[in-house]
């Protein structure tokens, strides 16, 4: 009897016990949730020749920045689906390895061709998904409508299912349906409560429309669910320090700090590490909130050693943080030359909103609030081309928004805090307070 995947996909094993490993290692993965290598891990003992949990498990290793166990593993998958695999399943295995060797166009390509003749092969429709997907790190302009457009094809071939609900709704909160996303992801958080994604993707909901009180009681009501190991965990509680801040409460904001995102405290992959911490102490300091120098320089060290390199556009913004606020001008130098040679061959999908990033970042951490000013006024419309979610991007608006208060334009600054005044009244009353002060 053929044996199947949770969504009727036939598995090139006889194995039930590797069969019903894999399925349950997937479910944990697409829930984000403890527990994902170990049952893959399990599925590969039942059946070693199986090469589907070998190509998720090498996503695993991706997701920790694990490479050369990634692509050894995707390399050992490639090999055993060439003689043992389906058609569907060579696909499947091909599209997830150019994704784990970061060869996002050839990924891309690859996934819009596989999801079409198989769209419910889940795995491989979640990889152009979220905020750290193959779409929001192309340097396209619209992935936000992207990942929506592409759940909204395929929805039909999944109904009421947990897992997609969750990302469908998310794609619309990032596009901004915001009502209609909160909605539909919540349908697929009340259909499987132990689903990290769905948790994050109703914060992010709540986040965009302004329920911050209701966003801190559901982390503090789920997150005792949820083990400190899990990918998101740390993330959450970024979410909730993000709440905190909007209330002026930097006591508490760092004190989550101190809990889950500090280096020595997080378990979190390295791209969330680097992001949240960075993101959460510029914050602090942009609101007009004293940082401890020591936490700066900690995560800056730690940071360099996470990413020694130029890579994703995204983590080099969250370097230049580091890097400015520690006025750690070497490393930013270093970076942005590196940054500027890939923009000059045409290696930067994002684009020149990079180094302008960087270098406004290094100006407002000078205190040059005008030349911060001008070097982000060009590229404010661009930045959706670093990737991650509006959430996380918004950041960069936000130090606009202080370096324009901070250099005397009050008006520019008071109508660009006035547009998003029905959600976030709490972060103009801190900028204008830091600001005056």
């Amino acid at each position: 009897m053929a044996l199947d995947d949770r969504y009727g996909l036939p598995l090139s094993t006889t194995s039930h016990e590797a069969a019903s490993a894999y399925r349950e290692g997937i479910d944990l993965m697409l829930a984000g949730w403890t527990g994902t290598a170990e049952a893959l891990e399990h599925a590969i003992a039942a059946d070693p020749d199986f090469a589907l949990p070998h190509i998720a498990r090498a996503r695993v290793h991706a997701f920790y920045q694990q490479g050369d166990l990634a692509r050894g593993r995707a390399a050992l998958a490639r090999g055993l689906v060439a003689k043992h695999g389906t058609e569907r399943e060579r696909s499947h295995v091909e599209t997830l390895a150019l994704a784990i060797e970061a060869r996002l166009p050839e990924a891309i390509a690859a996934t819009m061709k596989h999801v079409e003749a198989w769209p419910r092969d889940a795995l491989v429709l979640s990889l152009p998904l979220g905020a750290f997907g193959l779409f929001a790190f192309s340097g396209m302009a619209d992935h936000d409508r992207a990942r929506q457009e592409l759940c909204e094809r395929v929805a039909h071939h999944y109904g009421e299912d947990w897992w997609f609900l969750t990302m469908y709704g998310w794609a619309m909160t990032e596009n901004g349906d915001i009502a209609r996303g909160r909605g539909v992801t919540e349908r697929g958080f009340d259909l499987r409560r132990q689903n990290a994604h769905a948790a994050h993707a109703v914060l992010h909901a709540m986040f965009e429309d302004g329920s911050i009180a209701a966003a801190d009681r559901l982390v503090d009501d789920w997150i005792p669910s949820y083990d400190r190991a899990g990918i998101l965990h740390g993330h959450i509680r970024w979410h909730q320090a993000l709440g905190a801040l909007e209330h002026g409460d930097a006591a508490r904001a760092l004190a989550i700090y101190a809990d889950v995102l500090q280096p020595q405290a997080t378990q979190a992959p390295p791209l969330n590490v680097l992001t949240d911490a960075a993101s959460l102490l510029w914050r602090l300091s942009a609101y007009g909130h004293a940082v401890p120098r020591a936490l700066w320089v900690e995560g800056d060290d730690n940071a360099q050693k996470l990413f020694p390199k130029s890579s994703l556009p995204f983590a080099d913004i969250h370097m230049a943080l580091f890097a400015a606020a520690t006025q750690n001008r070497e490393a930013l130098a270093a970076r942005l030359a590196v940054i500027e040679q890939r923009l000059t061959e045409g290696k930067l999908p994002a684009g020149p909103v990079v180094p302008a990033v960087c270098r406004a970042l290094a100006a407002f951490a000078d205190e040059n609030y005008a030349a911060c000013v001008q070097m982000l006024a060009p590229v404010l419309s661009e930045v959706v081309r670093l990737g991650g979610s509006h959430a996380q991007r918004e950041l960069i608006e936000d130090t606009f928004i202080v370096a324009l208060m901070r250099s005397g334009e009050l008006p520019r600054a008071r109508a660009l805090l006035d547009a998003r005044l029905h959600r976030r009244p709490s972060l103009r009353d801190a900028c204008w307070q830091a600001a005056m002060g």
